[in-house]
């Protein structure tokens, strides 16, 4: 028996044959061509067709894992629409002579690669859908079609990774469990495999080996191992396993379409956490309330220059269209830091966190954060919007914030653009300053919303990027604590709420402990949502 290591994506046991998932290798030869116009009308015939086959794809997608879901082959489509793409392609093919099978692949690698350099964990995901848009185009440039039953009898299916696509078409029934050498635990085939119920282990690397194929195996989705030849005391133990936690989500289902709140009655409204408008499907799924944090830099870390105002709507109005009537609290921009854009050309800092960001960008440079704010209230007439202004720190950042919106909603009314002038104004609270002050930060604004990230951070000096001294990071530090009693204190005594969109807002340990605080808003990564639920239900 041996045990491979990689990390559990989609929790859950499967016991199984373990087989190797087959498919066309994505690489061309480079060939020559001599009629360039030709070769364009092939490529252009194929990507047709690939429009055609995400239509299907994404028909088949919103009855298996609902419309949400399906929402990506969209995205897909529009991938192919791309003009810097085509125009790579085109280029390629008409300037370089070369083949469309070849021109497809050398732009899907590019563009994959440029993806994976990202700092920003969304963008880095996007890699994978290039790659399978690219190799749904030379599949068939190549004649064949992607199907991905191969299976009759169910198994363990292996790859390098899988993409949405592949994932979405596999059938529950043959594919007991999913084994990557690679792969990201916010992907969407992640995502698909958690709604799917697929237990799933990713990032086991080279040691997922093809001579591993056909042998026994099992694998644990929690722990992220991979057993082969499993020993019968291993699989009796996972079996056990396995059917306790079919007990377990059988008991979470319980609470999903119920009220968040106590035995004594006291209401909790429990949001999730999102970056990227295809996050809000996980939310949906999740059963979550609402949006608690929207973390809209995604917008700007995913291209190499500002997105417009239009690009910013569509992505706003999709979000709260998704999540239908529920109220989606979207952070304004917060580049700077640990996440940085090359395009805004910020000054080289020796404390980056201590810097220049977030709020303190959008104020010096309010061009940027107006932008964003008129798209903001454009999409708010599609949902029910928020507006959060992240790491303030004095009433003063507060007023020349609203200053700005000011003169946003003045321009819409005088270009007569309609939004919803009802959206409420909110700020975090992230630094032992705001905390102090939050008396007075109060009666300025409509909400708070604690981030115990940065305030963690920032109350016990301890850089959460800094592995070394990851010891000292005590999330439970009596400090922090009491900012947050004091946060929430004067928040009731204004008249406003108080929410937690920190990671210590899924922290089960700590649930009573808010809740008693007196805490309105908890929101935490989807797929905690039930879990919280129940927890907060089991309170007197």
């Amino acid at each position: 028996m041996a045990i491979l290591q990689g990390k559990g994506v989609s929790g859950g046991i499967a016991v199984g044959r373990l087989e190797f998932f087959v498919r066309s290798y994505f690489a061309a030869e480079r060939e020559t061509i001599k009629d360039a116009d030709a070769e364009l009308i092939r490529f252009e015939t194929a990507r047709k067709t690939a429009e055609e086959q995400l239509d299907q794809l994404s028909a088949m997608t919103v009855g298996r894992l609902g419309k949400e879901n399906a929402e990506l082959f969209n995205v897909h489509k529009m991938m192919l629409k791309d003009e810097d793409f085509l125009d790579s392609v085109t280029g390629i093919i008409s300037e370089e002579k070369l083949c469309a099978e070849y021109a497809v692949v050398e732009t899907g690698k590019r563009f994959s690669n440029d993806f994976a350099e990202m700092d920003d964990d969304y963008m880095k995901e996007r890699a994978a859908d290039v790659l399978d848009v690219a190799g749904r185009v030379l599949s068939i440039l190549n004649g064949g079609q992607q199907n991905v039953s191969q299976n009759r009898e169910p198994v363990i299916l292996a790859s390098d990774d899988f993409s949405p696509s592949e994932t979405a078409q596999f059938d529950r029934s043959t594919v007991l469990g999913l084994a990557t050498r690679q792969g990201s635990g916010n992907s969407h085939t992640a995502i698909f495999a958690r709604t799917m119920g697929i237990p799933a282990v990713i990032g086991l690397g080279a040691s997922l080996a093809p001579d591993l194929a056909h042998t026994p195996a099992a694998l644990d989705g929690d722990t992220g191992q991979l057993y082969t030849d499993p020993k019968p005391a291993v699989l009796s133990e996972l079996k056990k396993k396995q059917a306790k936690l079919q007990v377990e989500i059988q008991s979470l289902e319980r609470f999903r379409g119920k009220p968040t709140e106590t035995k004594s009655g006291r209401a909790v409204r429990l949001f999730a956490n999102i970056g990227s408008v295809a996050d809000a499907d996980a939310a949906v799924l999740g059963d979550a309330e609402g949006i608690g944090l929207f973390r809209s830099e995604f917008l700007y870390l995913e291209r190499g220059d500002y997105p417009d105002e239009q690009i910013q709507y569509e992505a706003y109005r999709r979000t709260l269209e998704k999540m239908k009537g529920k109220q989606v609290i979207i952070r304004t921009l917060d580049i700077g830091a640990d996440k940085q854009a090359a395009y805004f050309k910020l000054p080289a800092e020796e404390n980056p966190a201590l810097g220049f960001r977030a709020i303190r960008i959008c104020l010096a440079r309010p061009e940027v954060f107006k932008t964003q704010l008129r798209a903001i209230y454009r999409a708010s007439l599609y949902g029910n919007a928020a507006i959060m202004f992240p790491l303030i720190n004095s009433v003063h950042d507060i007023r020349r914030a609203k200053k700005i919106v000011e003169e946003v909603r003045r321009d819409l009314d005088a270009e007569q653009t309609a939004f919803d002038r009802s959206v409420p104004i909110g700020i975090m609270i992230e630094t032992p300053a705001a905390a102090i002050i939050s008396d007075l930060l109060a009666r300025e604004v409509d909400f708070f919303s604690i981030g115990t990230n940065d305030l963690t951070q920032y109350t016990l000096a301890v850089d959460r990027q800094n592995e070394s001294i990851q010891g000292y990071c005590d999330i439970h530090h009596e400090a922090i604590l009491r900012l947050i009693r004091m946060t929430v204190e004067n928040a009731r005594k204004a008249g406003i709420p108080a929410g937690i969109c920190g990671s210590l807002a899924a922290d089960p340990a700590l649930t009573q402990t808010f809740v008693e605080m007196g805490v309105d808003e908890l929101s935490v990564v989807p797929s905690a949502v039930l879990r919280i639920r129940r927890t907060i239900a089991e309170m007197e």
